[in-house]
């Protein structure tokens, strides 16, 4: 009776500690996700770029003086000169009022602007990166001189683009009149209107048509209820996307995945061979006390779980909330990627092995040894750790740096969790069922033949960083058919090695009775069904050369556009391209609205629009159920008169062009400015789902057009 009393005492202290450790770490998480969240709401609107404009007179010379544009820009992001023509939105000096004064040249840029060739836009653009300066001289004429314009300015990165925005100037004094030169001709002191490119002069009247007219941003359109299409709806938006998968893996998809690459760990071999090992060390540490040895095996359990979770909230710190999001697409960081998984594919291929100093093992195993209690326990998962990152090493870094590129905060320190759950639970298990060992694999080759495929698996992944880095250069190396031909063969290769076909460095021989060796040994049932399923998978993306979508690879394969020889002519284009009238088409038709805020210069949304509007699914959700409305933020048309409008931090603007307008409808109602941009609303423009950015997902694309129609359909019940 004592002796099960002793036990329940030591279950339930079990489990206290389990709880006690489990609710700290699910607090931490919770505390993250809190801040990730808080600190996406509060970056959504902020500008990358910070520009200002100044007045500086030229040294030497009374009658000129230079307009100098100054811009800081953040780590990521490019700010375009003006001589790109056809492509992203070039950079333009406009004036609206110029008295007692001419302009003296066009834009100087300092320093000289980068040159890359785009793939997209088939044309050579040019822009600053992290700072830069434009100059415009003004002569003057003599006394009193007005300068009143603005400069606009596109801007974009690898995932996103601003809509143009005006940097406005208005600068006025006096001056005395320069002696006239003989021979020269007396210069108009007065040009009104706006300029492009500083050449421009356009007739300043206004338009009489009222009718015609832009109305305040309270009475630009009507609705049912006497409320505005335009009524902000930032915080239904941020409600939706906080509760929506839209913009962030699911966390339970990445705890899932952390425990998959666990579970994979543990079959490598440098972990299987340990488990009998340790559980039999812990069992005769404690023979005369079979519960202690069970407690020990318990709390080196979870020194596991520690020690990955604490790498995992360790990347997280390094990088920042702010910058992991960021990293998904900046090109450098992809470059990184791509070499470092090719690395750890042919360390798994048995090119070499990659160990940590052996000093360090050492050292834990004597920290081990010197120490008692707790801490003895700790140092020995520490020693595990270290004695077996030849084999975790990659995996590890695999699953990091999906998980860093996934978009979530949290998601280093939630896959990583599961990762050390799957990894530790053995440990235990064995550590409490003991006859279990007996009826577990024995170590072999098949251990060896898992780091292979997984070598390979590692080696395909690194061929999509290289994408993104490829794309965001435009080196155009790896174009759509060139990655997916390498994919073939990767998989084909996979194939061929799992039936028997080829062999690698690390594959044992197996000998026949007489001592020969087998040349081509026999396999299992296991491994030729999965070398079927990886042939046949070979096979399917076969097509994708000649432009069928292969929508398993979608979104690891680059963009529709990068492929030369494709015969997929499907295309989605928007019915309506402008706001009010969508709206009021949807409202006739009885269908929710895709509203597309794009833009002309916006290489993201070409890409979004080549690689999963065409899918079929989606091509019949946008054009049979939904009122597509796409609205260019760079859509330099006019309005028939300027608005003034005051921003939501006081700034008052100008909205010149419907471009202009589309932009501001952005900001003000839902609360963003990066292009692409997509929102479902429902006819009173109220949003059906969380909003959806650019992601080269399309079963991701699928499951937010049918959740918007779903919830219209409930609406309207």
């Amino acid at each position: 009776m004592a002796r099960w009393a002793k036990w329940c005492i030591f279950t339930a202290k079990t489990y206290i500690y389990l709880y006690i450790g489990m609710k700290k770490i699910f607090s931490t998480l919770l505390l993250l996700c809190c801040l990730g969240v808080a600190f996406g709401s509060q970056t959504r609107q902020e500008n990358p770029v910070k520009a200002s404009v100044s007045k500086q007179a030229v040294a030497g010379h009374d009658d000129l003086i230079d307009l100098v544009f100054t811009f800081q820009i953040e780590t990521g992001w490019h700010v375009y000169g003006p001589d790109n023509d056809g492509g992203p939105t070039p950079m333009t000096f406009n004036i609206e009022t110029l008295e007692g004064a001419k302009l003296e040249g066009g834009l100087r840029l300092s320093p000289s602007p980068k040159r890359v060739q785009d793939a997209v836009f088939e044309c050579e653009v040019s822009y600053f990166e992290t700072k830069g300066t434009a100059t415009q001289r003004l002569r003057l004429t003599g006394g009193k001189w007005k300068a009143v314009g603005y400069l606009e300015y596109g801007t974009c990165n690898d995932e996103a683009c601003m809509p143009p925005t005006p940097v406005e100037f208005k600068f006025e004094g006096e001056t005395l009149p320069p002696p006239p030169l003989k021979g020269e001709e007396q210069s108009p002191d007065k040009v009104e209107g706006t300029g492009n490119n500083n050449h421009a002069e356009v007739n300043d009247e206004v338009a009489t048509d009222t009718a015609a007219q832009l109305q305040t941003a309270a009475s630009l359109t009507e609705r049912a209820g006497g409320e505005s299409l335009w009524s902000p709806v930032i915080s239904e938006l941020h409600a939706l996307d906080a509760a929506s998968d839209t913009q962030s893996r699911s966390l339970l998809g990445l705890f899932l995945l952390g425990i998959l690459g666990g579970l994979i760990a543990l079959l490598t071999p440098c972990v299987w061979p340990i488990i009998p090992m340790t559980v039999s060390f812990f069992l005769k540490r404690s023979k005369d006390d079979k519960q202690k040895g069970i407690k020990d095996a318990i709390l080196y359990g979870l020194s596991i779980v520690v020690i990955y979770v604490g790498l995992g909230l360790i990347v997280t710190l390094i990088w920042g909330p702010s910058s992991l999001n960021a990293l998904s697409t900046n090109a450098v960081f992809n470059l990184f990627l791509f070499a470092l998984l090719v690395v750890f594919a042919a360390s798994f291929l048995g090119g070499f092995e990659i160990t940590l100093p052996a000093s360090w093992s050492t050292k834990m195993d004597e920290k081990a040894s010197s120490t008692t209690g707790l801490l003895s326990i700790f140092f020995m998962a520490l020693t595990l750790v270290l004695v077996s990152f030849s084999c975790t090493g990659p995996i590890i870094g695999l699953l990091l740096v999906d998980m860093v590129t996934s978009g979530s905060v949290v998601a280093p320190t939630v896959g990583m969790l599961g990762f050390a759950l799957a990894l530790a639970a053995p440990f235990t298990l064995f550590a409490m069922f003991p006859t279990w060992l007996k009826s577990a694999p024995k170590s072999g080759n098949w251990m060896n033949v898992i780091k292979v495929v997984l070598g390979l698996v590692e080696l395909a992944f690194a061929l999509k960083f290289l994408s993104v880095a490829d794309l965001a250069y435009g080196w155009r190396l790896l174009d759509r058919e060139t990655f997916l031909c390498l994919w073939i063969l990767i998989f084909a290769l996979m194939g061929f090695y799992l039936l028997g076909w080829i062999r690698l460095p690390h594959d044992e021989d197996e000998y026949d009775d007489d001592g020969n060796v087998i040349p081509r040994p026999k396999i299992g049932v296991t491994r030729f069904l999965s070398a079927l399923c990886v042939l046949a998978f070979a096979l399917y993306m076969v097509p994708g050369l000649w432009g069928a979508p292969c929508k398993a690879v979608s979104a690891f394969a680059p963009p529709m556009w990068t492929q030369d020889f494709n015969l997929n002519q499907n295309t989605v284009e928007a019915t309506y391209t402008d706001y009010e009238e969508g709206m009021a088409a949807a409202r006739r038709l009885g269908k929710p609205v895709m509203l597309d805020f794009t833009g002309f210069g916006c290489v993201n949304c070409r890409k979004m629009e080549a690689a999963v509007w065409p899918d079929a699914r989606v091509r019949q959700l946008m054009t049979e159920d939904y009122v597509l409305i796409s609205l260019y933020v760079d859509d330099k048309t006019p309005l028939p008169q300027p608005v003034e409008v005051t921003e939501t931090d006081s700034t008052v603007r100008k909205l010149r062009t419907i471009g202009d307008r589309w932009s501001y409808l952005q900001r003000t109602k839902f609360g963003a400015q990066t292009q692409p941009f997509y929102v479902l609303l429902d006819h009173d423009a109220r949003p059906l789902a969380g909003s959806y950015s650019y992601k080269e997902d399309v079963p991701d694309f699928i499951n937010w057009l049918q959740g918007g129609l779903k919830s219209f359909i409930n609406t309207f019940k």
